[in-house]
């Protein structure tokens, strides 16, 4: 897998979540995405970067434009050095919260997103990385 450009925002406050939002949009318009698909990975990062936000009081949203073999694609690295995630699996069940949250947020990007990961480590934070191939 080669990597393009690369943007990294970091997160701390609503403003933040905006802009990575903004950020993702212009990075992702250089490849070939409908304007239904850049919604889908501007929400995506909207959810991840507010659990940043929320849970963990900072971290950093990074944006890369990767190729693998004739696929291009957005990569999201969305990073903190938060309490951790105590059960992943719990986590991206539908409607589970630990605030006061709809529970939508990691299961939600999942869906809107081609490939998903989260690693957690109690105590030093989580990393969740999202995917968006080109069609």
């Amino acid at each position: 897998m080669t990597s393009g450009s690369e943007l990294v925002v970091p997160i701390r406050t609503e403003i933040d979540v905006v802009i990575a939002r903004q950020r993702a949009r212009e990075l992702a318009s250089q490849l070939r995405f409908s304007s239904s698909e850049l919604t889908l990975i501007a929400t995506a990062i909207s959810e991840v970067a507010r659990n940043i936000v929320i849970y963990a009081g900072g971290g950093e949203i990074t944006l890369r434009i990767v190729e693998q073999g004739p696929r291009r694609g957005l990569v999201v690295f969305a990073s903190d050095r938060g309490p951790g995630i105590a059960d992943i699996e719990r986590a991206m069940q539908d409607g589970y919260s630990t605030s006061r949250g709809l529970g939508i947020g990691l299961p939600g990007s999942k869906r809107l997103m081609d490939e998903f990961v989260v690693s957690s480590e109690v105590g030093k934070g989580t990393v969740v990385t999202m995917t968006k191939w080109e069609r």
